[in-house]
């Protein structure tokens, strides 16, 4: 995500599954007042995780979660550290 960043203007943010493109693109220009040229999304299911401990055989399930790759408009900058 970095190099994109840096190349082609693209950030990347972890979104609710259930959010469409428009209404992730219009939070991010609330945010962070900004032009949002494009969104692309990825939805990733949970992998199923296993292990072996003293007190036995463990499964479980990680999260689902959704992906956003927000791209700016030409010009437009999000700077992320300047609250800090």
């Amino acid at each position: 995500m970095t190099a994109q960043t840096e190349k082609l203007h693209r950030y990347g943010f972890m979104v609710d599954r259930r959010a469409d493109k428009i209404q992730i693109a219009r939070a991010i220009e609330e945010l962070y007042s900004v032009k949002v040229d494009s969104v692309n999304t990825m939805r990733y299911g949970g992998k199923l995780k296993s292990r072996y401990t003293k007190a036995g055989f463990i499964q479980g399930k990680t999260n689902a979660y959704k992906k956003a790759i927000i791209t700016l408009a030409k010009g437009e900058v999000i700077d992320f550290y300047s609250n800090i």
